[in-house]
Parts: C-alpha cells; sequence; structure tokens
C-alpha cells in the first residue's frame, strides 16, 4: 500500500466516522429539555401562544420545552440572544410580524434577519381588524376614507407604537386609500386600544387577537378585517380590500426560527412536529377563537414569507417617508 493510499484510507475512515456520529446526533435529537425564547413579555398574544403550543410540542419531541421570554426592542432583544446561541436545535425562537417590519423600520440592528435566523414554520397568521369607539360616526370604509381625506379635520390612529404592526397597518392605509390619517403612538397595545374604547383616539388597527373581545362586549365596533379572505370568526364583516381598499393585507403572524447554522435534519423534524401541533382539535379550536389562521409551514415556505413581508414593509416605509431610527 503506497502513502498516499494509506492517507485516503485513513481520511475514509475519520470522514465515516464524523458522518456516523453526526447521525447518530440527529437521531438522538432532542436528548435534553428545547427552550423556546418568545421575544414578547409574559401574557401577551404571542406569550399566550407559546404557552399553548409549548406542552404539546414537548409531547412530540419527547423532551420538555422551556418559554423563556425576552421581550423588549419590537422583538430585537430576544431576536439577538438567539442569534447568538448555538445552532445545535435546543435554543429556537417563537417571533411575530415584527420579524419582518423591524428591518424595514430600522437602519441599525443587532443582527441580520435573514442571514442570522433558519425558517422552521409558520404557525399562524391573525388580521388586523379596523376598530373604532362604539359611538363613532364611522360606520364603513367609506366613511374613514371621506373623513381621512379632508386636511383640515385629522382623523386619528391609535397603535403600540412607532413601527409596530398597527402603526404600519394605518400606514399601509394611508398609501392605498389616498387618506391623511394621522399617528397616535403608545406604549403598547393595551392602552391604546383603552383610550379607542374611551373615545379617545377614534380608529386603530388592531390585531383580531386582542380586540375581538372587546368587540364581543360591544367596548369597540368593528368596520372591516385586513387579511386577503373574511375571517371565519366574523364571516359578514368585509375585508378592507372589498371595502374600498384594493391590495389592502395585514396581518400579525406568529413563526418559529432556530440559529442559522442548525441542522436541516432538526429543523425538519421540529417543523413537522409543530404542524402536527397545529392540527390538534384543542389547538386549533383556541387559535380559531381569536381568529387566528391556522398554518404550520414548511421551512421553504415561511422563507418565503416572511421575504415577501420585509418587502413589502420596506415599500410602506419608504413610500410613507417614516423615519423611526
Amino acid at each position: 500500500m503506497t502513502i498516499l493510499n494509506a492517507f485516503a484510507r485513513r481520511a475514509a475512515v475519520a470522514l465515516g466516522a464524523t458522518l456516523l456520529a453526526s447521525a447518530s446526533a440527529m437521531a438522538a435529537y432532542p436528548d435534553r429539555p428545547v427552550t423556546l425564547v418568545v421575544t414578547y413579555p409574559p401574557g401577551g398574544t404571542v406569550d399566550v401562544v407559546a404557552r399553548l403550543i409549548g406542552p404539546k410540542l414537548a409531547e412530540k419531541l419527547g423532551k420538555p420545552v422551556v418559554i423563556e421570554n425576552r421581550g423588549g426592542a419590537g422583538g430585537m432583544i430576544g431576536g439577538a440572544a438567539v442569534a447568538k446561541a448555538k445552532p445545535d436545535g435546543y435554543t429556537l425562537m417563537l417571533d411575530a410580524s415584527n420579524h419582518a417590519q423591524n428591518p424595514a423600520i430600522h437602519s441599525k440592528m443587532q443582527f441580520d434577519t435573514l442571514a442570522d435566523f433558519a425558517p422552521v414554520s409558520l404557525l399562524l397568521r391573525v388580521p388586523n381588524v379596523l376598530v373604532v369607539t362604539p359611538n363613532s360616526p364611522i360606520n364603513s370604509v367609506a366613511d374613514l376614507i371621506k373623513a381621512g381625506q379632508d386636511k383640515d379635520k385629522p382623523i386619528y390612529f391609535a397603535s403600540a407604537g412607532p413601527g409596530s404592526a398597527q402603526h404600519l397597518g394605518g400606514e399601509l392605509f394611508n398609501l392605498l386609500a389616498q387618506t391623511h390619517l394621522e399617528h397616535v403612538a403608545y406604549k403598547g397595545g393595551g392602552p391604546a386600544m383603552i383610550d379607542v374604547m374611551a373615545g379617545q383616539v377614534p380608529v386603530m388597527f388592531a390585531s383580531m387577537g386582542s380586540a375581538w373581545q372587546h368587540v364581543k362586549n360591544g367596548k369597540l365596533r368593528a368596520v372591516a378585517v385586513g387579511g386577503s379572505q373574511r375571517s371565519a370568526t366574523a364571516p359578514d364583516l368585509p375585508t378592507l380590500a372589498e371595502a374600498g381598499v384594493p391590495g389592502y393585507e395585514s396581518y400579525e403572524w406568529n413563526a418559529v426560527f432556530a440559529p442559522a447554522g442548525t441542522p436541516p435534519e432538526i429543523i425538519d423534524q421540529v417543523s413537522q412536529a409543530l404542524a402536527e401541533v397545529l392540527k390538534d382539535p384543542a389547538v386549533a379550536n383556541t387559535l380559531a377563537g381569536i381568529g387566528a389562521e391556522t398554518i404550520g409551514s414548511t421551512p421553504a415556505d415561511l422563507d418565503t414569507f416572511r421575504r415577501a413581508e420585509i418587502d413589502k414593509w420596506k415599500k410602506v416605509v419608504t413610500e410613507a417617508n417614516l423615519k423611526l431610527d
């Protein structure tokens, strides 16, 4: 045997051992608890979704799933932590629509949204819903367009803060309907909604997940939904697109991501487990109750979706000339 052949043989044996070890590790995944980092504080819709699916995901994976809330800065604090985590499948992130909106509105971020996160699964979408104070004279989208085009009598809309989904939903309305609604930013969706219920601010492009209970008890009045289709939760409510704003589509959504470099076999395993969780009747019925459309996508479909969302909101921010940094 020549020296070259001996070297080649040793290299092949070493490579084979590495591949076997890797395959063994994949087969054993997970062999310890998995941490699901939630990019919002406890108590909000994203946290509720995490605590709903977490135990079910643990059943599918065969190991505990630990929920860790790392809220703040519109999801960027939790995102920065996950971007730096070891890409071994033991740290996952449950993020929301801010995942696509932050790159559109912030010129300086601690991570690269596309480069630093591997898509796992788009869990659900919840359409924004146009709500008004119960005694508001705005009874239709046409009423809001007419009022919003009068520069002498400004109409204000509330949001959870600058660059939030509710803020960008209102700016999208302004662009498509050629209105001049003026933004009022709050420190959170809760305070914003309270002031709309009280009549301090007349309009909000709210998440259906948080607003619908107030619509049902009469504290808010729903005018239209922001999805591409009518919501099964409110089938008689028109979409904004069919009610006079063609092209309007705005959702708040939840998705799971992993640090970039996580082995694709692990990503596929978690993605398939999440799809099964979302088919569970108890989970699906609970999510339907807040107006959510459950999805459970493939990693590739989530990647396509998030890229389209980033491009969409960058266009809105540019055309509306928003400066948030």
